[in-house]
């Protein structure tokens, strides 16, 4: 048996992230339709990516006879620079009237969305990444006061990501060396990708 040595290249930066609305059914459950737009942002400082998983053991004779570790959610959390306002509003479902006026705070349903990164990699990798059924868990809105010497502010967008198919996934991604040939980031994020045939779709 021989040994192979891999070298897989180091994380260079966070790239776009983008963000598609989900289509409710009548009973507000998720389908896997969204709607026509594809939101793009470059304002991303930092994303963390946290696994929720699980670990299940099963007895017998006194002892572990196997154990599962199945995932439950994935929290994403990002750090941004700046973010739309009117994006924010439809994560929180809040009420926005024809004249502008967003009402805010109230038990109103959030609805779901994707939520896509771009992830790149040292001598030119990536990765793309999309999680299609989303629900916004909580922001923030710091600001401080100007002063002489200038400070960034910034705010955080926390986010959960649930399984959106039957077998449990969670997310959908691709890196340089799995990439049908041809792919780009713009055709990878025209809209939410759930399986092989979105992924073949994304190239014509």
């Amino acid at each position: 048996m021989a040994i192979k040595t891999k070298r897989p290249p180091m994380k260079e930066t966070v790239g776009a992230q983008y963000i598609c609305f989900a289509k409710e059914t009548e009973e507000g459950e998720f389908d896997g339709t969204y709607e026509t737009d594809v939101e793009k942002t470059e304002v991303v400082k930092t994303v963390k990516v946290t696994v929720n998983a699980d670990t299940g053991d099963s007895y017998a004779s006194g002892k572990v006879y196997d154990s599962d570790t199945p995932t439950k959610s994935i929290d994403i959390e990002t750090e941004v620079i700046a973010f739309p306002e009117d994006t924010l509003a439809k994560m929180k479902g809040d009420s926005v009237d024809a004249g502008g006026l967003i009402l805010s705070g109230s038990n109103s349903q959030r609805p779901f969305f994707a939520y896509g990164k771009v992830v790149k990699l040292r001598h030119g990798g990536y990765r793309y990444e999309w999680y299609p059924k989303c629900k916004l868990t909580e922001n923030s809105d710091d600001i401080s006061t100007s002063e002489d010497k200038t400070s960034e502010q910034t705010d955080t967008i926390k986010i959960k990501a649930y399984p959106f198919d039957d077998a449990g996934n969670i997310v959908a991604k691709i890196t340089e060396s799995s990439a049908p040939e041809g792919m780009t980031e713009d055709k990878f994020f025209t809209k939410p990708i759930l399986t092989k045939e979105d992924l073949a779709a994304a190239l014509t």
